[in-house]
């Protein structure tokens, strides 16, 4: 049994959690659609916290091909990793360039979309190298895809309000 499949039982739970958390993201934000496309920013933001889910769910499932190596796995990581990362840099960009004065908490913004990211490069390439952190490197880049995408999200439903 590869170390890959040794993981099964912790992508089957990410795949359905991941798929879940995205579909409730996406009806949360249609409620106030209308206030939070008027914000660049939000929808940024939004759309990358999405990004992240996505890519989680997507690296989980590839974690389910059954027979899948671990250079297939990790170059599939880094790939689905590095389209993740230009929604985040979209975001990232949109908010360095908000001329209001006021956000004060701009790198925090920022900084915890791109913690999933990292986590995800180094586990596509520690799988590719076969080291045996890799898996590892890829739970920790799944369980902060969630919490960034949540906040995220809850922070950009909550400033549409205000």
């Amino acid at each position: 049994m590869s170390v890959i499949e040794q993981w099964s039982e912790f992508h089957v739970a990410m795949v359905g959690a991941t798929a879940a958390l995205a579909g409730l993201v996406i009806v949360a934000a249609s409620v106030n659609i209308s206030e939070i496309v008027t914000s660049r920013t939000l929808t940024a933001r939004l759309l990358a916290g999405i990004a992240a889910l996505l890519l989680a769910l997507s690296v989980s499932a590839l974690g389910l091909v059954p027979g899948i190596d671990d250079t297939w796995f990790g170059a599939l990581t880094i790939i689905a990793t590095l389209i993740a990362a230009a929604f985040q840099a979209n975001a990232t960009w949109l908010i360095a360039r908000d001329p209001s004065p006021a956000d004060r908490a701009k790198p925090l913004k920022y900084v915890v979309g791109f913690l999933p990211i990292v986590a995800y490069l180094a586990a596509g390439a520690a799988v590719l190298w076969q080291h045996p952190s890799g898996m590892y490197l890829a739970a920790v880049g799944c369980v902060l895809a969630v919490v960034s995408a949540v906040v995220v999200s809850w922070v950009a439903l909550v400033e549409v309000l205000r």
